[in-house]
């Protein structure tokens, strides 16, 4: 595919734009070479800006798309009797082996066992109590796959946490185990403390996350905020060079599948007020109040 258009007077965050929607309307990932051309940097460039821009690199950027495809596909097929394979090539998966290689890696099992709901994937849960910014005493629950993290969540009742975590992987295996995740729990229970990044802290966790392209990128954006700062959603928009994307990133940030290790509640609104907060606003103030304390 050759890109005819180029932009070598557009700013950065627009070029990396370009790049992206030229993946968009591609469905998943294109030639470095080409994705050069149309923004006018050489590829090195290229891959400096997306890591600026976006966190991530162009491929990563790209994959994340097919895979965003993908999904749908395989929920889909599984709906109308259609196989995988189908699903793999609606998908813009080009060989059956890269569908396999690259679809589980990015959907955290093999794209047979995501067509079934997840069966057979093995999740490992645990529940504890933490004081949100020192003030109350909640629970939290964290869930995770060999791969990282996958889901944290605040709350009252684990039952009820632990049943939202698993709408979307109705035959996912989810095994209760407090000591194997006895280190990870303490972790995120320190971060609502307000302990912030400390190296041995839940932000050093690897993230099995699971959404789109553009979540992804909101999301990593969000653990660049350091603990004690704040950041606006027009801000977090810009800085994704997406700056008439503000609604979509407050969307973002209200799907964000692991409350603390990736602070959604770090960003407010323009204005200064809180803005939403999945978990409740009392809890949103009480953790920002904690990290500006240390």
């Amino acid at each position: 595919m050759v890109l005819e258009m180029t932009l070598p007077a557009a700013a950065p965050g627009e070029r990396v734009l370009a790049a992206c929607r030229a993946m968009d309307q591609a469905g998943g990932p294109l030639p470095l070479e080409d994705l050069a051309s149309l923004t006018g940097w050489s590829t090195r460039q290229l891959g400096r800006r997306f890591a600026e821009v976006l966190g991530t690199t162009p491929r990563a950027y790209g994959e994340a798309l097919r895979t965003q495809r993908l999904r749908p596909a395989l929920r889909e097929g599984r709906a109308g009797g259609g196989t995988v394979l189908d699903a793999a090539f609606a998908a813009g998966y080009g060989s059956v082996r890269a569908f396999y290689e690259q679809g589980a890696a990015r959907l955290g099992m093999t794209p047979s066992q995501y067509a079934a709901g997840g069966s057979g994937e093995r999740l490992l849960w645990s529940a504890g109590p933490v004081d949100v910014g020192g003030v109350e005493v909640r629970r939290v629950l964290v869930v995770a796959s060999l791969a990282g993290v996958v889901a944290v969540r605040i709350g009252d009742d684990d039952d009820a946490l632990l049943a939202e975590v698993a709408a979307e992987l109705p035959l996912a295996d989810l095994d209760h185990e407090p000591e194997v995740l006895t280190d990870v729990v303490a972790a995120v229970a320190a971060l609502a403390r307000g302990a912030g990044d400390a190296p041995e802290g839940a932000a050093a966790l690897p993230l099995d996350v699971r959404g789109t392209a553009f979540q992804a990128a909101v999301w990593a954006a969000l653990r660049r905020i350091p603990a004690g700062q704040t950041r606006s959603y027009a801000e977090v928009a810009a800085e994704l060079g997406r700056p008439t994307a503000v609604r979509a990133v407050a969307r973002a940030c209200a799907t964000n599948p692991a409350a603390l290790v990736t602070p959604c509640h770090r960003v407010v609104r323009s204005d200064g007020g809180l803005g939403g907060f999945r978990w409740g606003l009392e809890v949103k103030r009480a953790l920002l109040a904690a990290e500006q304390q240390r």
